[in-house]
């Protein structure tokens, strides 16, 4: 690869949604084209409109914008011809980023580096056992701040993603060898699994945990508060993951949240009722609770329902499928 201190072309990100979209904003923000690429028409529009509202809200921009394009993954191999960075957003499974990263090893030009924005598989784990023309321009890029490579990235593609992330307004730091969960989520991990193991011995109630964690680390939410806004199944997924890849994990915290998840969890009422109005109040929410609707749910055992309402409200968006959304309609009149 020539001249990778300068890089010319596009950004390619596949996948709108909610990483997809911020990055689009954000590599787009010293005047380079982007090109967002989605099967669902819907979800770039969407993106497109809160790309947009983001450079509305950013009131110490200096510089000119650069264009945000659409496209479907159809026209994919023309779109990356004048990239040279294409970054992966698509979910976390495993399967679908292998297939994708070698459609892209295939289809991109030997200039453009290929990245991976996911938050549970390093790019180490995702391309094992694979045989890619040009392995040595492939990395992980979580969110454009954690940057890791593999054994055989090459460094100065690094160094250059790293410059330019820090260009475009992140603020990234390299993770210099494999490493699950990079930096942060190792870290955030620990808390999360010491705060489940502290949960399933009765050692404190989730809003204790929560205020004694705010009270001493100044952070506006507590570890269980971040827990419902990321979803209880999605942290059990990646509680499972590291279970798999690392001896020595404690199984409680995943029981805990399987049980949480599955409603058959004995909590008492009330307390989870106080934590339910503790959450709302934090976050200044305006909306009436039914407590007796709540108590007709808890006979039903759907507190993962209920919990999926409180990140809706946290998130100011519904979260929960087509069936839990007619159920709160029919019982909860809302």
């Amino acid at each position: 690869m020539e001249d990778v201190q300068t890089p010319q072309g596009s950004v390619v990100i596949i996948g709108a949604g909610t990483q997809g979209r911020r990055l689009a904003h954000m590599w787009s923000s010293r005047g380079g084209t982007v090109c967002l690429i989605d099967l669902q028409e819907q979800q770039l529009q969407d993106a497109l409109t809160y790309v947009e509202q983001l450079r509305a809200d950013a009131t110490d921009h200096e510089g000119n914008w650069g264009q945000v394009e659409i496209a479907q993954p159809s026209s994919l191999q023309s779109t990356l011809k004048d990239a040279w960075l294409v970054v992966e957003c698509v979910p976390e499974n495993l399967e679908l980023k292998r297939k994708l990263i070698t459609q892209l090893d295939d289809l991109a030009s030997e200039g453009t580096i290929i990245a991976s924005n996911s938050s549970s598989y390093g790019i180490f784990e995702i391309i094992q056992g694979m045989s890619l023309k040009n392995s040595k321009r492939v990395m992980s890029a979580h969110c454009s701040i954690e940057i890791m490579g593999h054994k055989d990235s090459d460094p100065k593609l690094i160094d250059l993603v790293l410059k330019q992330c820090k260009e475009h307004g992140f603020s990234p730091f390299h993770v210099k060898k494999d490493s699950i969960g990079y930096i942060y989520n190792r870290i955030w991990a620990a808390i999360k699994r010491e705060t489940l193991l502290t949960l399933s011995e009765g050692v404190a109630t989730p809003q204790e945990i929560d205020a004694i964690f705010k009270d001493v680390l100044k952070t506006p939410k507590g570890p269980c508060e971040q827990m419902d806004v990321v979803g209880l199944d999605v942290v059990l997924d990646i509680e499972n993951h590291y279970a798999e890849s690392r001896s020595g994990i404690p199984t409680e915290p995943r029981d805990y949240l399987r049980e949480m998840i599955q409603g058959g969890i004995n909590v008492d009422l009330d307390t989870f009722l106080h934590y339910f109005h503790y959450i709302c109040s934090l976050e200044e929410a305006k909306y009436i609770t039914n407590e007796s609707a709540f108590r007709f749910a808890w006979s039903f055992s759907i507190i993962g329902l209920v919990v999926e309402f409180v990140v809706a409200i946290d998130e100011a968006r519904v979260r929960f499928t087509d069936d839990a959304q007619h159920f709160f309609v029919l019982f909860f009149k809302l």
